[in-house]
C-alpha cells in the first residue's frame, strides 16, 4: 500500500465573518504520493488556491485534518507550521518571486540558507539543482538577464534545493509562451519520477494535461472528478524536450 506524503481529510476553510462569510472549501479529500504528478484545476474561485495554501501549511483549515508524512498539522503553532514547510515542502509561484538583486544561484542558496545550510556545502547543492533544471550556464545571472522560462526554472531549482518530499506549484505555466511552459512541466514530471517526489500542480492550462500522471476537479469548494491520465508524452519525448531546453540554456 503506498503511503500519503500529504493528505487532507474532510478539509473546511471559512474566509470572512458574518454576512461576508464565504466556505471556500466544504470538505476536501485528497492524498498526494511520491512520484507523481498530480494536477489540481478548476474554474476561479473553486477554492483551488486557498487548498493550495492550506496543504503547504500557510493557512490552517476551520475544520479537518491535514498530514504531511504521516503528521498532523492540527495542534502545531505557526513555528512549528513554518519548520514542517522547510523540512517537508518546496513552493514554485507563478510570478517566480526571486530577489532582483541575487544571481541565479544565490536565490537558490538563500532557499538553503533558511534550513541551516551554508557555506561551500549550500553553494555545491545550488550549482547542482541549477544544473539540473539546465542553468548550469547561468549561475551569475540576475533574474532581469534571464528569460521568463529561465527565471521559472530557478524557481524550481529552488524549490527542490532542500530536497523536499512535496512540490507544490501555483499556476507555473501562466506566464509562460507555450515552448517555455512545455518545458517546465516536462521537469516537473521528471523531478516527481527521477527524485520521487509528489508534485502537485495548480492550473487552468491545458497544456499541462499531458504531462500529469492525474487530474483532480474541483468547483465551488468540492473535489467533483478524478482521473488518471494516459501519457501525453512518452519518457523519451519528455526527457528530450528538458535536454532541448538544457542545450539552449
Amino acid at each position: 500500500m503506498t503511503v500519503p506524503v500529504l493528505e487532507a481529510e474532510n478539509v473546511v476553510k471559512e474566509l470572512g465573518k458574518g454576512a461576508g462569510k464565504v466556505i471556500a472549501l466544504k470538505g476536501v479529500n485528497l492524498e498526494l504520493v511520491k512520484g507523481e504528478l498530480t494536477l489540481l484545476m478548476g474554474p476561479s474561485g473553486s477554492g483551488k488556491t486557498t487548498l493550495l495554501s492550506i496543504l503547504g501549511c500557510i493557512l490552517t483549515p476551520t475544520s479537518g485534518i491535514v498530514r504531511v508524512e504521516g503528521e498532523e498539522t492540527t495542534d502545531k503553532t505557526p513555528e512549528e507550521l513554518a519548520e514542517l514547510r522547510r523540512k517537508h515542502i518546496g513552493f514554485i509561484f507563478q510570478s517566480y518571486n526571486l530577489f532582483p538583486t541575487l544571481s541565479a544561484l544565490e536565490n537558490v542558496r538563500i532557499a538553503l540558507d533558511v534550513i541551516g545550510r551554508k557555506g561551500y556545502e549550500a553553494a555545491k547543492r545550488a550549482e547542482e539543482v541549477l544544473h539540473d533544471v539546465g542553468l548550469g550556464k547561468r549561475l551569475k545571472n540576475y533574474p532581469s538577464n534571464l528569460s521568463g522560462g529561465e527565471q521559472q526554472r530557478v524557481a524550481v531549482a529552488r524549490a527542490i534545493a532542500a530536497s523536499p518530499s512535496v512540490v507544490l506549484a501555483d499556476e507555473p505555466t501562466a506566464a509562460l509562451d507555450s515552448e517555455n511552459g512545455h518545458a517546465v512541466m516536462a521537469l516537473l514530471g521528471r523531478i516527481a519520477k527521477e527524485q520521487n517526489r509528489s508534485v502537485l500542480a495548480v492550473t487552468h492550462d491545458p497544456r499541462t494535461l499531458g504531462y500529469a500522471d492525474r487530474v483532480v476537479r474541483i468547483e465551488d469548494g468540492l473535489i467533483v472528478g478524478e482521473e488518471r491520465r494516459p501519457k501525453g508524452l512518452d519518457a523519451p519525448e519528455i526527457a528530450d524536450l528538458t535536454k532541448r531546453r538544457k542545450v539552449n540554456g
